[in-house]
């Protein structure tokens, strides 16, 4: 294991970490799933753009604390009592979080240690690697929620086929490691205890390539793909305002959500389908209780 030096408290939603010339931003909401919130969100775009600005660092790791999630996406508490008035500013700062991941100059890994679901796999789809392990949960399930799944499709583009695109966009279904890895979602898969050491093997060896090649090439990928992420935005700004008017984002399951026991009463009513299904394959998963 490479030295360690912890930049930031334990207390807080992001952690910073420093091994050699790596930074490993750790999404430290684990109680949520590490799902993301506006101040999660904020403070991951500033640690991005200082470790982009610090010519001291060769690489970047993005991973989420504990062992039941990576990230189960957009933090549906927060969003619970969202209108359409609230879509066009929400949207747009989630964007710019994408956005700060795909602007990095160094290469950027993304260490899938547990579930990765929607908002948390587009943060994944923006880093240029992806590790991640059999038995892991990865997709999309945006459409359980009532959403349209628009930007998620939109990156998904760029790894996968359109098959396999449609049906994680349009059943919103969660799929195994093993299967992502097969279809190009991911490009590691090692046992879970390793995860976070084949990220730091795999950023270690591409902090040692010349950084001007590299920020070149990354470069003209993002050139390729750019148009397709900047009007993804635009078309998600207008969808979901459509599906916020039909009113089907703020419909609650009528159905018991697996794992809701344990969450206080009052925060009860705001599980959508979404979180409910999130949940309910987290405790599917032999190597996670909750």
């Amino acid at each position: 294991m490479l030295s360690q030096t912890t930049d930031t408290t334990l207390d807080t939603v992001l952690i910073t970490e420093r091994h050699a010339q790596t930074i490993i931003l750790t999404l430290n909401r684990p109680r949520a799933l590490n799902a993301i919130n506006s101040e999660l969100r904020q403070q991951f775009i500033e640690a991005l753009e200082q470790a982009n600005a610090d010519d001291s660092v060769a690489a970047v790791i993005v991973t989420g604390a504990g062992d039941k999630a990576f990230c189960a996406g957009q933090d549906l508490t927060e969003t619970a009592d969202y209108g359409i008035d609230d879509v066009e500013a929400w949207l747009t700062a989630n964007h710019a979080m994408y956005r700060a991941v795909r602007l990095l100059d160094k290469p950027a890994v993304a260490a899938f240690n547990g579930v990765t679901a929607g908002a948390g796999l587009q943060i994944g789809l923006c880093c240029d690697l992806r590790v991640g392990y059999a038995d892991m949960r990865i997709g999309q399930p945006e459409i359980k929620a009532g959403l349209a799944s628009i930007v998620g499709s939109q990156l998904m583009i760029d790894h996968i086929g359109m098959a396999h695109n449609i049906e994680l966009s349009l059943t919103g279904e969660l799929i195994s490691g093993q299967r992502a890895y097969d279809v190009g979602l991911l490009n590691r898969l090692v046992p879970q205890a390793d995860v976070t050491e084949a990220a730091l093997e795999l950023a270690g060896k591409l902090s040692q390539l010349a950084p001007t090649a590299m920020r070149l090439t990354k470069q003209r990928f993002r050139s390729l793909t750019e148009p397709g992420f900047e009007s993804a935005l635009k078309v998600a700004i207008d969808s979901q305002k459509q599906v916020y008017t039909a009113g089907e984002p703020r419909r609650r399951s009528k159905t018991s959500c697996a794992g809701a026991s344990a969450i206080e009463p009052r925060r009860l009513r705001l599980f959508t389908r979404e979180k409910c299904y999130i949940r309910r394959q987290v405790r599917s998963d032999p190597a996670i209780s909750i």
